[in-house]
Formats: C-alpha cells, sequence, structure tokens
C-alpha cells in the first residue's frame, strides 16, 4: 500500500472514531480503537484503555450535557512520525485534527455549571494507528477557555482571549494539491524550529533561539484559553515566550509522541513532550519550584521559509495543578 493510500485509509478511520465519539457509541468506537488502546484524555478526566472506558468517561457525560453536540473541522491531518529528539527511528503512523466542538451545556458536566450559551469548545486530539486499530490517543480539550465562555474566567490573558480560526487561505482538512517535496520542507523546518530552535535557550535572552528566522512578523499565534492569542511575532514574544520562559527557564523540548508534516502543515504532540522547572511566576502562579511536564499539541502552517500561523494547546489544568493550584476549583469559585 502507498503512503497516500494509508494517509486516507488513516483519515476516515479517524472519522469513524470521532463519529463514535460524538454518538457516544462504545459498540462502534470498539470496532476501530485496539482492545488496550492508551487513551490519555484532558485533566481532570485523564485515563481510558478501553472503548468502553472512553465512552464512560469522555464522550458519554459530554454528549450527556451537550444533547445537540456538532464537530467541525479546522485542520484534519496524517502522516509518518520524525519525533525523536536525536533524530532515531520513529516512522509510526499519525492522525491529528482540531477545530470546534458546538453546542448549548443542558446540564452540569464534570462539575462544570450549564448555560443557555453556545458553547464552541476547542479540541485537538492525535490519534496513532496499527494494524488498522488507533492504539493511542492524545486528546486535548480547551477547559480554561470553556470557562471563560460561561463567564466564569480563571486566569486573565496577556494576549487576545477567544480567538481561534482556520487556515488562512490554505485548506488544511482536505490537502487537495499536496507535494511530497513540500512535506519534507515542512517537517525540516518543524524539527529545526523544536530542536534546534526551542532548544537553544541560554535561559537569558530570546534571542538565542533564533525564533525570527522561523516565524513571519505577521505571525498569527493561536495560544489556549488563559494565554490568548497574539497576532504578530512581536506579540508573540511579548505576551507569551517571554513571559513563559520567565516562568520555565529551563524548559526542554523531548522526544514527542509524534511530529509530523503534510504539505505546508505540520503537527505534533505529546503528554510529556516539555519538561520544566516552574522558577519564575507565570499567569499569576508563583514559583513552586515544581518539575513538571507539559502535555501540549501544535499545529503550524508554513509559508515559504517560515510559519504564518501556529495552533497551541496546553492542558493547563494539568500545568497548573502540577504548580499548586486547582483550576477547577477556582472555576467553582466564581460563581
Amino acid at each position: 500500500m502507498g503512503l497516500d493510500k494509508e494517509i486516507s485509509n488513516a483519515k476516515d478511520l479517524a472519522r469513524r472514531y470521532w463519529q463514535a465519539c460524538d454518538a457516544a457509541d462504545a459498540g462502534a468506537l470498539s470496532e476501530v480503537v485496539a482492545p488496550s488502546v492508551r487513551w490519555d484524555g484532558p485533566w481532570p478526566i485523564k485515563e481510558a484503555g478501553t472503548a468502553y472506558e472512553i465512552v464512560e468517561r469522555w464522550a458519554a457525560p459530554l454528549k450527556a450535557a451537550i444533547p445537540a453536540l456538532t464537530r467541525s473541522y479546522f485542520i484534519l491531518t496524517a502522516g509518518l512520525s520524525d519525533g525523536k529528539a536525536d533524530g532515531g527511528p520513529d516512522g509510526r503512523l499519525w492522525v491529528g485534527a482540531t477545530g470546534y466542538l458546538e453546542g448549548v451545556a443542558t446540564t452540569e458536566v464534570w462539575t462544570i455549571p450549564a448555560t443557555d450559551n453556545h458553547l464552541r469548545l476547542r479540541w485537538g486530539e492525535f490519534l496513532c494507528i496499527e494494524g488498522g486499530k488507533i492504539v493511542e490517543v492524545q486528546l486535548i480539550l480547551d477547559f480554561v477557555d470553556w470557562f471563560e465562555q460561561i463567564g466564569r474566567p480563571v486566569l486573565t490573558p496577556r494576549a487576545v482571549p477567544g480567538v481561534w480560526c482556520a487556515a488562512t487561505g490554505y485548506d488544511a482538512v482536505d490537502f487537495p494539491d499536496t507535494v511530497p517535496e513540500e512535506t519534507v520542507r515542512s517537517l525540516k523546518l518543524g524539527r529545526d524550529l523544536i530542536y534546534g530552535g526551542l532548544n537553544s535557550f541560554d535561559e537569558s535572552a530570546l534571542s538565542s533561539m533564533g525564533m525570527a528566522r522561523f516565524f513571519h512578523p505577521n505571525l498569527k499565534w493561536y495560544g489556549p484559553g488563559g494565554i490568548g492569542a497574539c497576532l504578530s511575532f512581536k506579540e508573540f514574544e511579548d505576551f507569551h515566550q517571554g513571559p513563559w520562559l520567565t516562568a520555565f527557564r529551563d524548559r526542554k523540548a523531548q522526544d514527542l509522541a509524534s511530529l509530523f508534516a503534510e504539505d505546508r502543515i505540520v503537527a505534533g504532540s505529546g503528554t510529556s513532550g516539555v519538561l520544566a522547572t516552574h522558577t519564575g511566576t507565570f499567569l499569576g502562579a508563583e514559583a513552586s519550584n515544581a518539575r513538571l511536564d507539559v502535555s501540549g499539541i501544535d499545529f503550524w502552517l508554513r509559508d515559504g521559509d517560515q510559519f504564518t500561523e501556529n495552533w497551541v494547546f496546553v492542558d493547563m489544568i494539568k500545568l497548573f495543578g502540577q504548580m499548586g493550584f486547582d483550576l477547577f476549583a477556582r472555576m467553582r469559585a466564581v460563581g
């Protein structure tokens, strides 16, 4: 089977997975996931190991709370991973996607109260496929942005809140004109950014990473709830990267669960893709000196030799939990 057909089949399997999740149909889900699947969900839902556990802990509660739930895709991409820091063997097949889960919550779920608000919930998910089955999943739901949408903010963004949109002038779902050479070029830029740029921080000057090589001056950086969107490279450095590296000076990207490209899109994921020590204040959380791991998901759009857009998920509930802060408790207290 050629790679193009393998990618097409993987995306079809992924759509079946999401259809089963949206219907909270454990039987249909068991047809596409391995009997012992590694499912890493967003905190506080955390882990599941079978199709029935995924439905019980994730899909069924969400469907019960939002009966008319719909799903949209901004990005739906697949490829063979090259996510080892040392460039060693990888080659696993992954599908990555992001978009909105939409609807009105009619009942409380995970202690989040129902409101009349039409919710647009940001989701990012990566699926690893082996032998025609999904064997590994990483899902992040942007709970902090959900809290903001119902008037219960738990963090104060430095950047612009509520900005999350599809790729500008590019079809990152159907990929009608994929060029193999563009895929190679994109993946190289992604690896150079992560392991050559980000990991070269000297714990002092942002310029030590040479980020201007990788990002266009008019970069659109769509960050998670609590951080917000940066609408230029300067805003990215001022509102996110500077404060982030003040708080986590020793952060290093590790081997990623996945890092792959399709044409001009690059996608990466990892439940512990970054390790860091919390040595400075971050979004009001004073230094705890906790050693922590960051669960994150990224998508990038390349134009020429630079990235022009970057969609970023961080499991902020997990991150702040490791620093000693319960953001769900803070949400409940706001009410």
